[in-house]
């Protein structure tokens, strides 16, 4: 039986974790299937959007799975940070935008698979924080880097130093979350916001997502030239005609994503 499912809603890819006996917690095996999921999504042109859960309404996922640690090898658990660090990668380098629909408690690993995606909305029971230093350890999967310049070296060395679990309110007035929702108005939530990307063209898209996420660490000079080197990409696109076309027409444009 596999611990990821995937179902596809008008070109959006949902991704589930699917342990929720388990609160949705990482084991090797998850790791695994994600990643190979993730893989399979990035090269699938029908799918525009990806957004990512957790079964159940209890957690999105609570982060790696201690029960497995504890019968690991020092070089089984580099292993699976290892793994985790490339599987969050991945995710955040997909040309897809992604949306973390997080349904219940994100904390660790959970919690940095969510700063791994564009954007976040939470369900407003949930709670979130970076507990790893409680563990004995640190974040290892992007969440001293991802969460710091998202919100700010202070605020960040705040949330982590603490090992602070915080609900989703105040997640939202640090600045992680993009929304909060009610349980029940979570996922179609994000197919809303889905719904509103997909509308529009699809190339025109991801280099925009790739200019904004390429750009954004590195000096202006260097993030004009990637700006633009992604702007090239759009002018010969059969979309940009279409919608010139459209707009003379008076039309909604029809896009193919070519």
């Amino acid at each position: 039986m596999g611990f990821i499912r995937t179902e596809y809603k008008n070109r959006t890819a949902i991704i589930t974790l699917d342990r929720p006996e388990a609160l949705n917690c990482f084991n090797y095996e998850v790791l695994v299937e994600l990643g190979d999921m993730v893989e399979t999504i990035r090269t699938d042109s029908a799918v525009r959007v990806v957004i990512f859960t957790g079964a159940g309404e209890k957690a999105f996922s609570a982060g790696a799975d201690l029960k497995e640690r504890r019968g690991l090898s020092d070089s089984q658990v580099r292993r699976n940070v290892n793994k985790i660090k490339d599987v969050f990668n991945a995710i955040a380098d997909l040309p897809q935008p992604t949306i973390a629909a997080v349904n219940g408690y994100a904390f660790g690993g959970g919690f940095e698979l969510m700063l791994a995606c564009d954007f976040k909305i939470a369900a407003e029971h949930a709670m979130l924080g970076l507990t790893e230093v409680s563990w004995g350890i640190i974040p290892g999967a992007g969440g001293t880097q991802r969460l710091t310049r998202l919100i700010g070296e202070m605020k960040a060395k705040e949330l982590i130093l603490t090992a602070r679990k915080i609900t989703a309110h105040e997640a939202f007035h640090c600045g992680i979350l993009t929304k909060v929702v009610s349980r029940h108005s979570l996922i179609p939530a994000c197919i809303a916001l889905s719904d509103e990307i997909i509308k529009n063209a699809p190339l025109a898209v991801t280099q925009a997502k790739y200019a904004i996420q390429n750009g954004s660490n590195v000096d202006l000079q260097s993030g004009l030239e990637i700006e633009t080197k992604a702007y090239e990409l759009t002018i010969p696109s059969r979309d940009r005609l279409e919608a010139l076309i459209a707009f003379s027409e008076k039309r909604k444009p029809v896009f193919l994503g070519e």
